[in-house]
């Protein structure tokens, strides 16, 4: 899972800015957010460092993201995870 964050990134590449209309779908504030995409979280869905999400009766998660978003996100952190590849 990649991190979604109010502040802004220190290099824009390495983040991806939410959408207020894809904000609006999750139900999420309406402050800037944007997903990090230099690191990821690994972690047991849900653990023990989540909690459920006040009045969604019990859920842990904001939804699903738009296919179109989702597969930005994808085709972002694959182009930066190459060019990382080439100086490893």
């Amino acid at each position: 899972m990649a991190p979604i964050t109010h502040s802004p990134p220190h290099d824009p590449r390495v983040a991806i800015e939410i959408p207020t209309r894809v904000k609006r779908h999750l139900g999420l504030d309406s402050e800037r957010s944007w997903v990090i995409l230099d690191e990821l979280n690994v972690f047991r869905w849900p653990g023990y460092d989540l909690r459920p999400i006040p009045d969604k009766d019990g859920r842990y998660d904001y939804g699903l993201l738009p296919p179109k978003f989702f597969e930005s996100i994808v085709k972002k952190f694959a182009k930066r995870a190459r060019a990382r590849s080439h100086f490893a």
